[in-house]
């Protein structure tokens, strides 16, 4: 009788051992690592996925303040007169003191704000701008192929002409950019509208719009009778008639 209880004994020893010793420390092991992966996560959204990292609402302090919305707005001064080169160069340009000083030898020539624009035209030295919107180096992105095709200003900067001070308005992230080759109807817009960054669809006319640019071939409703057209129909529309088909590739960016 204690001969087959030992043996009982043994065998429910044995089964006690039969996960080795480290296997204890799994279960905490795993909670470690959750709490750890979830923090990171956690971490890495909160960082990558906020404006802290596309850089929203960066709005650094320029040596001249230029109130866009007063020479925009105000003034009625076209985006061209300042950014000259945006039509015709991959690279938009800051204006240089010739533009500026073009009105300030009359229009406030005294004002202590403009000093350093003042200086800049008597020592030669250019105007120390602080560059807002400016796409890493291995990005290729081209100004001109954008406006030329009626991509506005206000796509990838906001309502510049409503703002006292410039800030980033949208993320130029890889993924935004993606958006907009996905589906580039979200943005296109005639091409005498694309430097008015008040622009909305409600302003075309839909018979004029449709004798100019027509209509997709695969609708059949007649956009010339409707009211209204809305975004996306005028952006399928000249999508068609400019044949715009954007890269979606890695080469269309990365060259």
């Amino acid at each position: 009788m204690a001969i087959h209880a030992c043996g009982c004994a043994c065998r429910l020893l044995a089964m006690a051992n039969f996960f080795p010793r480290w296997t204890n420390w799994v279960p905490i092991k795993l909670v470690v690592c959750g709490i750890v992966l979830v923090c990171g996560l956690t971490g890495a959204t909160w960082y990558y996925v906020t404006p802290k990292y596309t850089k929203v609402r960066y709005q650094p302090i320029q040596p001249v303040p230029f109130p866009h919305d007063i020479h925009v707005t105000q003034l009625g001064m076209d985006c061209r007169y300042c950014h000259s080169f945006v039509e015709m160069a991959a690279q938009s340009n800051v204006p240089n003191t010739q533009t500026c000083m073009n009105c300030h030898t009359q229009v406030q020539k005294d004002n202590p704000k403009l000093e350093p624009v003042r200086q800049s035209w008597n020592n030669g030295n250019p105007i120390d701008w602080v560059w807002i919107h400016r796409t890493v180096d291995y990005v290729y992105y081209n100004h001109a192929a954008h406006v030329n095709r009626g991509i506005s200003c206000f796509s990838c900067h906001g309502p510049v002409n409503h703002m006292p001070v410039v800030y980033q308005a949208k993320p130029h992230s890889m993924g935004w950019c993606l958006q907009c080759h996905r589906h580039p109807e979200n943005n296109l817009r005639p091409e005498d509208q694309v430097f008015n960054l008040d622009w909305k669809p409600d302003d075309v006319k839909p018979a004029e719009f449709v004798a100019k640019y027509g209509q997709p071939r695969d609708v059949r409703e007649d956009f010339s009778k409707k009211k209204k057209l809305t975004q996306i129909e005028i952006g399928e529309t000249l999508k068609e008639r400019w044949n715009i088909n954007p890269p979606t590739n890695c080469q269309g960016c990365h060259r």
